[in-house]
C-alpha cells in the first residue's frame, strides 16, 4: 500500500492545479464509495484520473480492490476499467496528504428528534484534517444545510491540520481551497447522462472554486459558479424542496380524489399536456432516498436559529411522512372489506427500495410499512428482487429473508409498495387474494381483486 509519506503530493498553485485538472494529472481523493461517490469516482476514472477511493467500511474497500461492486447499477466490468486508469480504495486516511483534490461525499441522515446528524461530516473532515497540505482543494458534496462549509468543515479544517493551513478566501491563492458542489445523483435513473447535469460550485475564495470548475469540467458539461458555499448549498435543499412539496400535493390529492372517485393517475397524465406551467409529479405510499425526505427538517432546523419558521415546507414534510400511516389505514379498510381484520392477516410486500428498479433502502417507506404492519398484528413477507434479506439499519429492525413470488394465493393481501420493472403484475393480480396497488402498478389491469390507494 502507498504511504502518505513516500508519496505526498507537491504543493502547486492554482495555476498549476488547475492545469494538472485540465490534462489529467491530478490526484483525485473521493472519501465515501456510497451510491454517490463510487459513480464519481469512476466518471474520473473515465477521464484517467488518479482516482482513490476513501471509506472506513473495510469490506467495502475489499471488494473495490478486487473489482467487483455493491451496487446493483454499478457493474464489475466498470470497477475493473477504473482499476486500470489508477483507481484503488483504501481506508488509510494518511493518503489524503498525496492528493490534490479531496472530494466529501459522506451521508448526512436525520437523527431521532429529526434534526440534522454531522457526525459523518465531522468525522470525515477531523480524519483528513492532519494530512492537509498547502494548495489542495477540499470539496464538500454531502446534502446539508446553508451555512455548513463555512460553519463546521471550515474551522475543522483550519484547527485540526499540524501546519496551521487557513481556509482561502477572496482572492487569496494561498491556503487550502474549500468549496461546496452538491451531488445531483439521481439513482435509477438513465433519462440524462450523469455528464449531461450541471455541476453547481461555491467556494469560501475565488480561486478555489476556479480550480474546482477545472476539475468537475473535465467530468460534467457545464459548471455554474455561484458566489458562496451557502448559495451552493441552498441550491441543492431549493431542488429537492421543490419535489417534496410538489409531491406532497399529489400526495393529499390523492387522498381527496379516492373520496370524490377520481382516479389522480388520469388526472395528472391530463394535466400534463399543458405545454407550459406543469410538471408532473406522482403519488406514492411514502418518500424515500437520501435527500427528497431529509432536506426539508434541514432547512427547517436552521432556520430556527434565524427565528423563522418555514410553516409551508414543514407542512409538505408532515403530509409525506404520514403516507405510510394512509398505506396502512387502506391495508385494514381492503381486508374489512373482505370481511377479514389486519391483525392475524398473512401480509406480503412488494418492493423494499425506495423506488423502482434501484437497491436502495435509504429511508425507503417499505419499511415503516412493514414495521407498522407488525405491530398492527400481521403476518409480513416481502418480496423484491435487489435485497435477499434485510437485517438492521438506523430506522429499522426487520430481520426478514426474501420470499419467492409463489402461492401467492396464500396471503391475504399482497401490497404494491415500490413497482419494480421485473414483476409481472397481471400474474400477481391473477394468483392473489387481493392486491393493494400504492403505486399505480396494476394500471390498465381491470379486477375485483385490486384497490388502488
Amino acid at each position: 500500500m502507498k504511504t502518505a509519506t513516500l508519496n505526498a503530493a507537491v504543493s502547486q498553485s492554482p495555476a498549476e492545479l488547475k492545469a494538472s485538472m485540465e490534462s489529467r494529472q491530478a490526484r483525485i481523493g473521493i472519501v465515501g464509495m456510497g451510491y454517490v461517490g463510487l459513480p464519481l469516482a469512476l466518471l474520473f476514472a473515465g477521464e484517467r484520473f488518479r482516482v482513490t477511493g476513501f471509506d472506513i467500511a473495510a469490506d467495502k474497500v475489499a471488494t473495490l480492490n478486487a473489482g467487483k461492486s455493491y451496487i446493483v447499477r454499478i457493474a464489475p466490468e466498470d470497477i475493473l476499467k477504473a482499476q486500470k486508469a489508477g483507481f484503488h480504495a483504501t481506508s488509510d486516511y494518511a493518503e489524503i496528504a498525496a492528493m490534490d483534490a479531496v472530494i466529501i461525499c459522506v451521508p448526512t441522515p436525520l437523527d431521532e428528534h429529526h434534526e440534522p446528524d454531522m457526525s459523518y461530516v465531522v468525522g470525515t473532515v477531523k480524519a483528513i484534517a492532519p494530512h492537509l497540505h498547502d494548495g489542495q482543494l477540499i470539496v464538500l458534496e454531502s446534502t446539508t444545510y446553508p451555512g455548513t462549509t463555512e460553519e463546521v468543515v471550515v474551522p475543522l479544517l483550519e484547527n485540526g491540520n499540524p501546519l496551521g493551513l487557513k481556509a482561502a478566501r477572496g482572492a487569496q491563492e494561498s491556503g487550502v481551497h474549500v468549496v461546496f458542489s452538491p451531488e445531483r445523483e439521481n439513482p435509477g435513473a438513465d433519462s440524462v447522462d450523469r455528464r449531461e447535469v450541471p455541476k453547481v460550485v461555491g467556494g469560501c475564495g475565488t480561486v478555489g472554486v476556479e480550480v474546482a470548475a477545472a476539475m468537475y469540467g473535465a467530468i460534467f458539461q457545464r459548471v455554474v459558479q455561484v458566489s458562496s458555499p451557502a448559495v451552493a448549498e441552498m441550491t441543492k435543499l431549493l431542488e429537492n424542496i421543490y419535489r417534496c412539496v410538489n409531491i406532497a400535493l399529489v400526495n393529499e390529492l390523492k387522498q381527496l380524489c379516492m373520496r370524490m372517485e377520481i382516479d389522480i393517475h388520469e388526472v395528472i397524465d391530463a394535466a400534463k399536456t399543458k405545454p407550459f406551467g406543469f410538471q408532473a409529479f406522482y403519488p406514492g405510499p411514502g418518500l424515500g432516498g437520501h435527500c427528497i425526505p431529509i432536506d426539508p427538517f434541514y432547512l427547517s432546523w436552521k432556520a430556527r436559529e434565524f427565528d423563522f419558521r418555514t410553516r409551508f415546507i414543514e407542512l409538505a414534510g408532515e403530509v409525506n411522512m404520514a403516507m405510510p400511516y394512509f398505506v396502512l389505514d387502506q391495508v385494514a379498510a381492503a381486508l374489512n372489506d373482505r370481511s377479514k381484520t389486519l391483525k392475524g392477516s398473512r401480509i406480503l410486500v412488494l418492493g423494499l427500495a425506495y423506488k423502482r428498479d434501484i437497491d436502495d433502502l435509504r429511508e425507503s417507506p417499505s419499511l415503516t410499512i412493514i414495521e407498522l404492519l407488525r405491530k398492527s398484528g400481521a403476518a409480513v413477507a416481502y418480496n423484491d428482487p435487489y435485497f435477499p434479506t434485510v437485517g438492521h439499519g438506523r430506522k429499522y429492525d426487520l430481520n426478514m429473508v426474501c420470499t419467492p413470488l409463489d402461492h401467492l394465493d396464500r396471503y391475504d393481501a399482497v401490497l404494491i409498495v415500490t413497482d419494480h420493472s421485473s414483476y409481472d403484475y397481471g400474474r400477481i393480480v391473477d394468483e392473489a387474494q387481493l392486491v393493494i396497488d400504492t403505486r399505480n402498478a396494476t394500471r390498465g389491469i381491470d379486477s375485483p381483486k385490486v384497490v388502488r390507494c
